[in-house]
């Protein structure tokens, strides 16, 4: 047999080991990654899926990680910083590689057209893994490369992403691995993703090593869910907080009285008022009637939802009094928003 057919041969057969393998195996195979950047996505998203992999990089002194910025022109992406990103290129519908990440942010349906998702969809099938960052997610499964799977996406699109997408499977999880499909909320969950690829593929040692070239020691699981308030070192100092926190997002739509709140964390209305009082600055009647509120505020400005549905999924028993409400605590009238925007 000639040295240039057991190439061709060996070349095969490393290709379909490759296909059969799990992106998340342990391997010291540099993996090969291109990451499409849609205009208007965070910066954040960006670092947090390419600095990981730099860092194993760095660490180990070895490629472990091989990745390539796109766009969708060729040209430089406008983030939502107004900083340009320069890229390497086009995305290519002939492209192969082991992980394809679509990152994504504000006005994905304004910035990928039909003919875009067609050929991200075309593109996808070079790669072995497909990945979708906060927005990104919507892309992928426009693409239809979700239907069947388990998925996420930020949690401020949450109901939207369920209501587009009835064959996906959405779970408000930090990031979601499905097989050969990855979704995640945003730029700190995308972090921890990536860290945990680094760890089950090249290590804990290397995951370690680059966790600390960052100074981080926080990393979360996939499936913790995505908290709508950040309540930092609070939720350390006073766990009563964070446990009355979560339960109000948990119904925004069909608000519990602060007593029955109280109750499940286990203290009095009183003690409960107390402890907000001290941490946050208010009271717990006022800071779920805020929360309620900036969950209506994202309905207003990213969706099409009539004010009178965004009042119901807002936890208001009437659109007058939701209308007061909201006039009261942002300035102006609901509709007035939603007709001016606001800038990012």
């Amino acid at each position: 047999m000639s040295s240039e057919i057991e190439k061709k041969i060996d070349k095969k057969h490393h290709l379909i080991d490759k296909n059969h393998m799990s992106l998340f195996q342990s391997t010291d195979v540099p993996c090969s990654v291109t990451i499409l950047v849609l205009p208007e996505s965070s910066m954040m998203c960006v670092a947090s899926v390419i600095e990981p992999f730099r860092a194993a990089n760095r660490v180990s002194g070895k490629t472990l990680y091989d990745w390539k910025l796109v766009s969708l022109s060729g040209n430089p992406v406008d983030l939502t910083s107004s900083l340009p990103l320069s890229v390497m290129g086009q995305l290519d519908a002939a492209a192969r590689g082991d992980l394809l990440v679509v990152i994504g942010g504000f006005n994905q349906d304004k910035h990928v057209s039909r003919s875009d998702v067609s050929l991200i969809r075309k593109a996808a099938s070079g790669f072995q893994t497909i990945a979708g960052i906060e927005a990104g997610s919507w892309v992928v499964a426009r693409a239809g490369l979700l239907d069947g799977h388990s998925a996420t996406t930020h949690w401020e699109d949450y109901e939207a992403f369920a209501d587009a997408f009835p064959d996906v499977d959405v779970k408000l999880d930090r990031y979601v691995i499905d097989g050969k499909r990855i979704t995640c909320g945003g730029a700190s969950p995308a972090f921890d993703l990536f860290l945990e690829l680094v760890r089950k593929r090249n290590g804990p040692s290397v995951a370690m090593e680059v966790a600390s070239v960052f100074i981080y020691d926080d990393a979360h699981s996939q499936s913790e869910t995505q908290p709508l308030v950040s309540l930092g070192k609070v939720a350390k100092r006073e766990p009563r907080i964070e446990h009355a926190v979560r339960l109000m997002e948990k119904w925004i739509e069909q608000p519990l009285p602060v007593a029955a709140i109280a109750k499940r964390v286990g203290v009095s209305a009183a003690t409960l008022e107390n402890i907000f009082k001290r941490h946050m600055g208010l009271t717990p009647g006022r800071f779920y009637l805020n929360l309620r509120l900036k969950a209506a505020n994202r309905l207003v400005l990213d969706s099409a939802l009539s004010m009178r549905e965004i009042a119901i999924r807002s936890g208001f028993n009437s659109l007058s009094a939701f209308s007061r409400a909201y006039t009261k605590h942002f300035g102006k009238a609901a509709q007035l928003t939603r007709n001016h925007g606001f800038t990012r």
